[in-house]
């Protein structure tokens, strides 16, 4: 789950994202203030939209909204007030961790790129990576799936030419890190860094 928020921008509206589905597969449902966004197919929710916010709670920030519980709370109370009965859970966990290449092979239908086994603690990742330095023992970056990129980016779980790819390994430019190098390449950091770990770019 992602949440936004910009009073200036595009209003007092919170925008909550739970998923992702084509344009043409997207519907909307309205009750009061809040707009669930869904699949037509499988009739998923995919988002939230809520207007009017400050009547119900106030965020100070604009951009990606950081949840706690209170917040929370607060948005299933609107949700359900306003005929919807899904419930959102919050989610503490970090979402950029340092992982370990444990395995690597080639992608079988691109040369540039490569399917790497990512340990990152409780888990194995696979994630499909075309940048030239990834290789096995590793310790890297990954964004895992709903971490939101300085660039606006969510990650999401994508299939890239045809592998399933879970979560991103990441360059420094793309964490946005002072003098980040402008050549392509991964972040490869020092062995010190403990695996599962959040990473911090301080």
């Amino acid at each position: 789950m992602n949440m936004f928020y910009n009073k200036e921008g595009i209003g007092d509206t919170l925008i909550i994202t739970l998923g992702s589905t084509e344009r043409d597969d997207k519907a909307v449902e309205r009750n009061g203030n809040v707009a669930r966004i869904y699949s037509k197919e499988t009739n998923k929710t995919i988002g939230y939209n809520v207007f009017d916010f400050t009547t119900i709670d106030q965020i100070e920030t604009a951009g990606v909204v950081d949840g706690n519980e209170e917040l929370i709370l607060s948005i299933n109370t609107v949700i359900k007030e306003n005929g919807f009965t899904d419930e959102l859970t919050f989610d503490a966990s970090p979402k950029f961790v340092v992982g370990f290449v444990e395995e690597m092979e080639k992608h079988p239908n691109a040369d540039k790129l490569n399917i790497c086994q990512v340990n990152v603690g409780e888990d194995k990742l696979q994630i499909v990576c075309g940048a030239p330095n990834v290789g096995e023992g590793q310790k890297v970056v990954v964004a895992k799936v709903g971490a939101v990129m300085p660039s606006g980016m969510i990650i999401k779980d994508a299939s890239l030419r045809g592998i399933e790819s879970t979560g991103m390994i990441c360059s420094a430019r793309e964490l946005d890190l002072p003098d980040a190098p402008q050549e392509k390449g991964i972040l490869v950091l020092p062995d010190d860094y403990e695996v599962g770990s959040e990473f911090k770019a301080y």
